[in-house]
């Protein structure tokens, strides 16, 4: 992509005269200020400030002498290192749009979304060099030169990122951007086709920025990140970390007992977790042996933390939690205070300051307060669209009665008589079994509390005589006994009659995304092979393989 932005409206609210000063110009001041403050702390190498902003602008220096423009995108696929974070603030030093790309995708897809954000430069990690080679010759736009490992090995990639550097100058020289040119790219997940690209803009990401510190996320925060930076989960945290001045400690791959061990040495202040993280940590034998005394706060995102685990969390673990929900696009943005709230603990909390959430019927219609529909919104941060993708950017939009555009979030919840939001499901996970609506989230809820369940996923698969019905697929907790079929009753007898559970299978795990996702699509697929799947609208008589619940 290459100044695509300026052509895309602007869906977030607008300020007069509203300034900005853009991250590649605010940290230059750290080099001295805080030049001997530690900036990165990795498991390979640390950074302080000076070292950090002389890596990043030799980055800048030479991406702009080998031809980046302003507004062009630069790709990396590699797991979180200090390079990497100074690979990051070097696109944006320059003036270029940063495109992380996510190792979980096919080799297939990361050759759809390089063409598709049109990527002048591609970094890569040793650990995806036999990735890269499965779309390396796909790459027609893309010459070798263009191509540099993030590591000291460059085998199978090109040249060492140390000798594409070469002697480039440290000298600080930050790029003029504006409020409306591309700040990064994010691509969603997708099974099929080429994941959409999320454009984020400067106006999105500096009100981001801005509006974090306010969690503490300043120059004083020591920020323990253990999610990959291709994922927005992360960057809401690292990017006003940085702005700001503090310190990150990065983890290329998260282990919940090494998690531990870095936030007690580096006496952690922040973290920005997914929920299977804090139940991981949580259920570590040695947890209460750690000093974690220098937590301050804990984020939450990617999806609802379970009530128990935040009681959990609150009882053992220092600090506050704050779960935050959102979308990559942005648009919906609430937090919930999980100290000030205990009675709350099952909703996403309230929106933010400069955010409203509406719901809204199928037809478009807004409902009162209280009632269950799709949750759309509108906040100081949305993105410009989706990449080369205008008519799915429209579909995106819901425009309310007074002109304004808000986002569809695709999730199901409803607004309590206290404005606290309550998500139910994914819209497209909704099981309608024998024309009622079903939200998974109750009934995984139900089979969570039993004592015996560790992890729980609710999914709608064919049913010749309800159209679709409910079946769980649950995780028994180490070292209990469990049959299927006394927790299928147990849990049956906690749910409404239009609720019940069809039948449970026990696995040995449930698929998840590199951040934590539940991934219900690849749940599903071997129940619908060779059928067309409902939409919310229809049913699909089918075959089923197991008993149904009764009338």
């Amino acid at each position: 992509m290459k100044n695509n932005v300026i052509e895309m409206p602007v869906y977030a609210p607008t300020t007069p005269n509203e300034s900005m000063e853009a991250i590649g110009h605010r940290i230059q001041g750290f080099a001295t200020t805080r030049a001997n403050h530690p900036a990165v702390i990795s498991e390979q190498g640390s950074l302080n400030w000076r070292g950090l902003l002389n890596q990043t602008n030799q980055i800048a220096n030479r991406l702009r002498a080998a031809g980046l423009q302003h507004g062009d995108s630069v790709a990396a696929l590699s797991e979180n290192s200090v390079d990497y974070v100074a690979l990051y603030l070097g696109v944006l030093t320059a003036g270029g749009c940063m495109v992380p790309l996510s190792g979980m995708a096919s080799a297939e897809t990361l050759q759809l979304m390089l063409s598709d954000c049109s990527a002048r430069f591609l970094f890569v990690s040793q650990k995806n060099r036999e990735l890269l080679q499965g779309f390396r010759p796909g790459l027609e736009d893309l010459p070798a030169d263009r191509i540099i490992s993030l590591d000291d090995d460059s085998e199978g990639i090109g040249q060492t990122l140390s000798d594409w550097l070469g002697g480039a100058p440290t000298e600080a020289r930050p790029a003029d951007v504006t409020l409306d040119d591309g700040f990064n790219i994010i691509y969603s997940s997708g099974t099929t086709g080429t994941p959409k690209g999320i454009l984020h803009d400067y106006r999105f990401r500096q009100r981001q920025m801005e509006r974090m510190s306010r969690y503490g996320l300043d120059a004083d925060a020591v920020n323990l990140v253990s999610t990959p930076l291709y994922s927005n989960t992360t960057l809401v945290s690292v990017l006003p970390t940085l702005f700001h001045g503090g310190t990150l400690v990065v983890m290329a791959k998260f282990d919940a007992r090494r998690f531990l061990e870095l936030a007690e040495k580096h006496r952690t202040t922040h973290a920005m977790l997914v929920p299977v993280q804090y139940q991981r940590i949580l259920a570590e034998p040695e947890f209460d042996r750690f000093d974690l005394s220098g937590f301050k706060l804990k984020l939450c995102t990617s999806a609802p933390l379970r009530p128990d685990v935040i009681a959990d969390a609150m009882a053992r673990w220092p600090g506050n939690i704050r779960e935050v929900y959102g979308l990559t696009e942005g648009g919906i943005s609430t937090s919930l205070d999980c100290a000030a709230h205990p009675d709350k603990w099952s909703s996403v909390g309230i929106p933010t300051e400069g955010a409203e959430v509406r719901v809204i019927d199928d037809d478009g219609h807004e409902l009162p307060q209280g009632e269950t529909g799709e949750l759309v919104g509108r906040a100081i941060s949305m993105m410009r669209g989706y990449v080369n993708r205008p008519e799915q950017t429209r579909e995106m939009l819901w425009e309310s009665p007074e002109g304004d555009a808000f986002f569809r979030s695709g999730d199901m919840g409803r607004i309590d008589e206290d404005g606290f939001i309550f998500i139910l499901d994914r819209r497209k996970d909704m099981i309608i079994s024998g024309g009622f609506n079903i939200y998974a989230v109750d009934l995984e809820k139900a089979l969570l509390a039993h004592p015996a369940v560790d992890d729980a996923a609710v999914i709608g698969v064919p049913s010749e005589q309800w159209g679709e019905t409910p079946l769980g697929l649950i995780v028994l907790k180490p070292g209990h006994q469990g049959s299927a079929a006394g927790i299928l009753e147990w849990a049956n007898n906690q749910l409404g009659k239009s609720q019940r559970i069809s039948a449970i299978e026990l696995r040995d795990e449930l698929p998840r995304s590199t951040i934590g996702k539940i991934l219900k699509r690849e749940l599903r697929a071997p129940y619908w092979h060779g059928l067309r799947h409902h939409s919310i609208a229809d049913t699909l008589p089918a075959s089923a393989h197991f008993s149904f619940r009764g009338d």
